[in-house]
C-alpha cells in the first residue's frame, strides 16, 4: 500500500474540507489529453529525463480486504486463469514470462535510462516464490541499467511470512521490505478482514529486521470504532519493534468495496483529527520526521521509490493493471497495463500489453505536478517544475499568488537565482483538496 503508482490520489491523514474559501474551477477535459507530439503545442517535454523507477505488479492475494480498491484478486482465482493441465508454480513462471516481455518490449521507451528504485507491489508479494522473485531480478538488471545502490522494495503481509523465503528474497537483491500491519489488535483485524493476527503481524517484523537494512510497516487508523488510545497503541507496537518507516492511512470508503456499499461503523470525523494529530505528535517525539503527507521515516530512511513519485519523477509500469508515467520526446504519457491477469497473460504472446496511453496535456501538467509534490510536507524547488514538465514557472504563478494570499502555501527564497521553494503551510496540509483545486487549468491559464 505504501508505494502503489496508481494515479495520484489524496489520501490524507485528515479527512480532507472542501468549504475553505477557494474558487470553483473547472477539471481537466481528459479528451484534450489524447494525443501530442513534440511539435504540438499542447504537450510539453522535460528538458531532461526525470529519474526512472520500476514498479512490478503482482495481482494476486490470499483473500481481497473489504477497503481495498487495488487492482488484486483473491489467490483462488489463479485457478481460473490457469490452462486446463497448469499448476499454480507453472502459472507464476508464465506470469515471470510475462513480466519479462514487457520489460523488453518497453526497452525503447526508456533505453539507456537508469533505473534508481525497484518496488514490487500487489496483491501480495510475498506470495511469489524466492526463485520467481530472483529470475524476476536477475532480468531487471540484464534489460536495465539498475544503478547498483538501488533501493528495491517488496511488499509482504504478515500471513504470508516464512523466515527462510525473507532470507532468499535479500539473497535475490531485495533490500526493503513493507509489511502491510495496518494494526497489531485481532479484533480490528478480524474487522477489517486481514488474514494474519497480531503476533503474527509482530514476528514478522522480527524477522524481517533480521534481513533487511530497511523495513517499512503499513498502519490503519479511524478503523471500525477505534478509540485513540488502541490507535496509538498500534504505533507504539511499530515504534518499539524497531521499524524504519510507518506509513500511516486513515481507513477511507472506497467505491466498488464491500466497505463502501455496507459502511462499518467510523469514528467521527473530529475523532479521526485527533487520532491524525496524535500519530503525528507521537512518531516525531520518536524521531520520526513526517516527510509525507502519510509517511514518517526515522532519519535518512525515506522510500527513495515513492519520493520519486512525489518528485513528478518518471516510473515504468508492468504487471496486470500497472500504472507508468514516462517523458518522452513526444510529451509526458501515463499508461495502464491491462488489469485483469488474464487478459495481460494473453496480451504478452502478441507483446501487447498496454489497455491505456495518453499523453498529458500542458494544461493539465500543473495540477498533475502540484498535486504530487504538494503531499511533499517539506516542499520542493520551484525550479522543479521546469525540470519535470518543460514548463515554465508562469504556469504556477497566479495559483501560487493565490494559495499564498490563503495561506495554504509558503514561498521560501534563498536569495539565489531560482531558489524559489514552495511548501504547504499546515492549513494547506489539513485543506490539501482546495489547496490542488487552485492548480486546475482555466481558460486564463498560459498557453
Amino acid at each position: 500500500m505504501t508505494a502503489s503508482p496508481r494515479p495520484a490520489r489524496i489520501i490524507p491523514l485528515r479527512p480532507v474540507a472542501t468549504t475553505y474559501g477557494t474558487t470553483p474551477r473547472t477539471a481537466p477535459d481528459p479528451a484534450a489529453a489524447a494525443s501530442g507530439s513534440a511539435n504540438d503545442p499542447q504537450c510539453a517535454v522535460p528538458p531532461t529525463p526525470p529519474p526512472l523507477s520500476l514498479y512490478v505488479h503482482y495481482p494476486w492475494c490470499v483473500r481481497k480486504c473489504p477497503y481495498c480498491d487495488f487492482n488484486s484478486h483473491e489467490h483462488r482465482t489463479m485457478v481460473e486463469v490457469a490452462t486446463d493441465s497448469e499448476s499454480t508454480t507453472a502459472l507464476e513462471t508464465r506470469y515471470v514470462d510475462a513480466l519479462i516481455t514487457d520489460i523488453e518490449s518497453a526497452l525503447p521507451d526508456v533505453w539507456g535510462r537508469r533505473v534508481h528504485s525497484v518496488f514490487i507491489g500487489g496483491g501480495t508479494p510475498s506470495l511469489m516464490s524466492a526463485t520467481a522473485v530472483d529470475r524476476l531480478l536477475t532480468a531487471v538488471r540484464t534489460l536495465l541499467p539498475l544503478d547498483p545502490l538501488a533501493e528495491i522494495t517488496l511488499e509482504a503481509n504478515p500471513g504470508t511470512v516464512e523466515s527462510g523465503r525473507f532470507r532468499d528474497y535479500r539473497a535475490a537483491g531485495v533490500n526493503r521490505l513493507s509489511i502491510g500491519v495496518q494494526s497489531f489488535d485481532d479484533r480490528q483485524l478480524r474487522r477489517i478482514g486481514r488474514i494474519h493476527g497480531g503476533d503474527e503481524a509482530r514476528r514478522a517484523i522480527d524477522i524481517a529486521l533480521e534481513h533487511f537494512e530497511r523495513v517499512n510497516v503499513d498502519l490503519m487508523y479511524a478503523l471500525p470504532e477505534q478509540r485513540l488510545e488502541q490507535a496509538l497503541a498500534d504505533l507504539d507496537t511499530a515504534i518499539a519493534a524497531g521499524v524504519h518507516h510507518v506509513s500511516a492511512y486513515h481507513l477511507t470508503l472506497e467505491p466498488n468495496t464491500p466497505f463502501f456499499h455496507t459502511p462499518p461503523p467510523l469514528p467521527d470525523p473530529d475523532h479521526a483529527a485527533d487520532m491524525q494529530d496524535a500519530i503525528e505528535a507521537r512518531l516525531a517525539d520518536a524521531g520520526f520526521e513526517h516527510y509525507e503527507t502519510s509517511a514518517f521515516a526515522r532519519p535518512g530512511q525515506q522510500s527513495r521509490h515513492n519520493l520519486n513519485y512525489w518528485q513528478f519523477g518518471d516510473y515504468l509500469g508492468i504487471g496486470a493493471g500497472a500504472h507508468g508515467k514516462l517523458s518522452r520526446h513526444d510529451g509526458i504519457v501515463r499508461e495502464m497495463r491491462h488489469k485483469h491477469p488474464n487478459r495481460y497473460l494473453e496480451g504478452a504472446s502478441r507483446r501487447e500489453f498496454v489497455q491505456e496511453r495518453k499523453t498529458v496535456a500542458r494544461a493539465d501538467l500543473p495540477f498533475e505536478f502540484m498535486m504530487n509534490v504538494l503531499r511533499l510536507t517539506g516542499g520542493v524547488p520551484l525550479a522543479l517544475f521546469h525540470a519535470r514538465t518543460g514548463l515554465t514557472v508562469d504556469h504556477l504563478a497566479a495559483a501560487l499568488r493565490e494559495a499564498r494570499d490563503k495561506r495554504l502555501i509558503v514561498i521560501e527564497t534563498d536569495g539565489s537565482p531560482g531558489g524559489d521553494a514552495v511548501r504547504p503551510t499546515e492549513l494547506g496540509r489539513r485543506f490539501l483538496n482546495d489547496l490542488l483545486a487552485l492548480f486546475l487549468p482555466t481558460d486564463s491559464s498560459p498557453g
